[in-house]
């Protein structure tokens, strides 16, 4: 059962001990034939190995037995936090990852630009993944509308995406989605999921009628989606939950997004590659106590049904650990915010595998990272959220409870 937070923070002492979690989204997998290995058992990864077999090895559940977690609370979870009680929307992780500033009043969702055909039916809900550079002229000019009442803001994210906020007094974010989630349908209009949120409804309604006339000779983005409404929950930071001084070293949007609301520091990379991630963690080294790095393409892969890519991703990272471990951490936490199977094409109910590596670790000594040795492992089948508390314990940063 995880540690009630106050509880833990009571306990918090400093040390002078560095901590390092790395998040392969969806690291978690299964065979992609009858009594095969899954993704991570079939990589190529010496330096995972080594590490799990001088590590507490286990598999954890973000949410629950059965439940399959977005990357939000399967990230919130793996920070330490309830994903549960603290249920963050996409909108809102979305605004946060492009550097806006969310006031308690303002509402979020994620858009982006989408084709429709002279009847007002979907051809491509993502508008040909508009090239980022159109796309910042066409969030500039929806810039320009007003409503009364409201304000509304636009962050290009990348490509076809980017961050819709709107502010006013009283705003409910118990909003439907404009997307339907298939094309040859139209967009549907925003409804008030509950009673109070029609004021809200009837504003973001209005400002859909008014982007339809500015971009309706910008084909393919003649239109736009909105999804994943959402307002920001208050977090405890992790300089207040956990007594740290945080980085994040993460390239896509959500993710910075979801780190921020923790209260790390998101730091910019110079690229977009993995190795460029840990370029960034070895320039900041000395300036923070702890380091979340976020690795996108495994969850990608596993969406994409692309098992030999995934692999081989996973074989990126392991080819990049020696410069992890050659800055001598005194913690790492090599894990996945959920599974994401390529078999299944999607985020999935399976316990990630996880490592937890440290001087005082009780070794396993596992010979292979993957999810059918961490079953055996020490650490058992675990709350995700129990992973923070141990890594804690192993940095010196727990004191004795009790006489």
């Amino acid at each position: 059962m995880p540690v009630e937070s106050s509880f833990l923070q009571n306990l918090i002492q400093p040390a002078d001990t560095k901590i390092v979690m790395i998040i392969m989204d969806g690291l978690g997998g299964l065979p992609r034939e009858p009594g095969g290995k899954t993704e991570l058992e079939t990589a190529f990864t010496p330096h995972l190995d080594q590490l799990a077999g001088q590590s507490a090895c286990g598999l954890t559940i973000p949410v629950g037995p059965g439940i399959t977690p977005g990357s939000g609370p399967g990230h919130l979870a793996i920070f330490g936090y309830d994903p549960i009680q603290y249920n963050i929307g996409r909108g809102a992780l979305e605004a946060l990852g492009v550097g806006f500033e969310l006031g308690p009043e303002d509402v979020a969702a994620r858009g982006n630009f989408c084709t429709v055909d002279a009847d007002g039916l979907l051809t491509d809900r993502r508008a040909g993944r508009l090239p980022t550079e159109e796309s910042r002229h066409l969030v500039d000019l929806l810039c320009t509308i007003r409503v009364e009442s409201i304000q509304f803001f636009l962050k290009l994210i990348k490509e076809h995406r980017f961050a819709f906020v709107m502010r006013a007094p009283g705003l409910s974010d118990d909003l439907t989605e404009t997307d339907p989630l298939k094309t040859g349908v139209a967009p549907r209009p925003v409804t008030a999921a509950v009673a109070g949120s029609e004021k809200a409804a009837s504003l973001v309604n209005k400002f859909l009628d008014e982007a339809k006339v500015l971009l309706a000779e910008k084909y393919p983005a003649n239109m736009i989606l909105l999804r994943g409404f959402a307002k920001l929950p208050a977090l405890p930071s992790y300089a207040e939950r956990f007594g740290l001084h945080a980085a994040s070293i993460a390239i896509h949007g959500m993710y910075r997004g979801v780190s921020s609301l923790a209260g790390m520091q998101v730091l910019d990379t110079v690229g977009s590659t993995i190795a460029d991630q840990f370029t960034t963690l070895e320039k900041c080294w000395d300036a923070y106590e702890f380091f979340y790095m976020h690795v996108k393409a495994t969850d990608t892969c596993g969406e994409n049904g692309d098992f030999d890519g995934k692999v081989r991703v996973i074989e990126e990272v392991d080819a990049l650990i020696p410069r992890l471990t050659a800055l001598q951490p005194d913690v790492v936490i090599i894990s996945g915010d959920h599974s994401s199977p390529a078999v299944m094409k999607a985020h999935s109910w399976h316990p990630v595998p996880t490592l937890v590596y440290s001087k005082y670790a009780r070794p396993d000594g596992i010979e292979k990272f993957g999810e059918r040795v961490c079953a055996r492992g020490s650490l058992g089948i675990l709350p995700a959220m129990d992973i923070m508390p141990i890594a804690l314990a192993n940095a010196g940063r727990i004191a004795k409870y009790g006489a």
